[in-house]
């Protein structure tokens, strides 16, 4: 028996359609702070917010200006939102996805996989079983984990644009983020999807 956390499950229950049922509900691991995308986003971060502290310290005339005498107070100006945006790269995203993780709720049902998750607003997103092009498991085994059920695109493709610095981000095609016990989810959304297939090429079938 797969395991439904009540609170998702109410999160989710909304979105049901008529003879809909709820075969496991969950949220995504709080402690789980990295992902693979980090090993290029955190050293880019990491760049750009120091040279934009850099360019900061220059135009001021705090460091390599003779007699304090910095740029115009323009450069000063220009230069704090890059500042502001280096921040939240190297930091502020990952309190955001924190915060974020506590407002997603994962389900599959009977007949779908779901995302519900309310942020600054609702997001819903959802694929039927028959319909996922493939399920893409990504964790230690026995452990918590990801599932993918489209192909992965890079990260810097634009298919996903700034949302690869949301590891929260829901596009239209959910993705289960830090799932615990990753394998036991895995081996359910397969097996639904092939009964899924299943009865849709046998109603196929008798149509003929």
């Amino acid at each position: 028996m797969q395991q439904i956390d009540p609170n998702s499950m109410a999160a989710i229950q909304p979105e049901l359609t008529s003879g809909e049922t709820v075969q496991w509900a969950g949220q995504p691991n709080t402690r789980v702070i990295f992902h693979k995308e980090d090993f290029f986003l955190i050293p880019f971060s990491l760049f750009w917010g120091g040279f934009t502290i850099f360019w900061e310290l220059i135009a001021s005339g705090f460091w390599g200006s003779k007699g304090g005498a910095g740029a115009p107070s323009f450069f000063l100006v220009w230069g704090i939102p890059f500042i502001v945006v280096g921040q939240y790269l190297i930091w502020g995203r990952f309190l955001y996805v924190a915060w974020l993780k506590k407002r997603t709720n994962y389900a599959v049902t009977n007949r779908r996989v779901v995302v519900v998750q309310d942020g600054w607003s609702r997001r819903v997103a959802s694929s039927y079983l028959d319909t996922l092009p493939t399920i893409v498991k990504e964790g230690a085994s026995g452990g918590t984990g990801v599932l993918r059920f489209a192909p992965v695109a890079p990260s810097w493709s634009t298919r996903q644009g700034w949302g690869a610095w949301n590891a929260m981000n829901v596009g239209e095609i959910p993705t289960f983020m830090d799932i615990d016990d990753v394998d036991s989810v895995y081996r359910l959304v397969s097996d639904l999807r092939e009964k899924a297939r299943g009865a849709a090429s046998n109603t196929s079938a008798n149509n003929w």
